[in-house]
């Protein structure tokens, strides 16, 4: 969840960055590699990629919804909720990571001309609890950047037992 307080540069760097880290740390790993779990109720690194592609769609679509739309309104999604309504959880590694980085590079495209008050421009949610909240720009980016860094040492971690390492 958001409220970390990274700064848009925190953000942008962050962003960027996580593709080039899953591509370093799957690098010559094998399919059977890429699905192989470190323990029956782990995740592989293609359940991990899932969920990043579930939460670039809910999160940085919001972004992306937030910077096209005046003031839109909807109600919260979960990423953990999105990703049951998707397929993501049975492609392979390539296409999904394939997928990922178009996405990714889709979303930068629009962050990186973005002035600071772009990053202010807000959406009215309806969260769980009923209450409607101003989500912003940065709230979205801070939730998704942040919890891409977390999966980083995570993706290490799978990858190494995976290794045998």
């Amino acid at each position: 969840m958001a409220g970390r307080g990274l700064s848009v540069d925190e953000i942008m760097a962050i962003l960027p960055e996580t593709p080039r880290r899953i591509a370093t740390v799957t690098d010559g790993l094998t399919p059977a590699e890429l699905r192989g779990a470190p323990g029956p109720e782990a995740w592989s690194i293609n359940d991990v990629l899932a969920h990043l592609r579930a939460c670039d769609d809910v999160l940085g679509g919001s972004i992306l919804r937030i910077v096209a739309e005046d003031a839109p309104t909807w109600r919260r999604l979960s990423p953990r909720t999105w990703i049951g309504k998707t397929d993501y959880p049975e492609w392979e590694f390539a296409p999904a990571f394939t997928a990922f980085r178009e996405q990714r590079n889709e979303l930068l495209k629009v962050l990186e001309p973005l002035p600071p008050t772009g990053w202010d421009r807000f959406a009215m949610v309806s969260e769980r609890d009923g209450k409607i909240e101003a989500r912003t720009a940065l709230y979205y980016g801070d939730w998704l950047a942040e919890h891409e860094r977390q999966h980083w040492t995570h993706l290490e971690e799978i990858a190494a037992t995976v290794r045998g390492q």
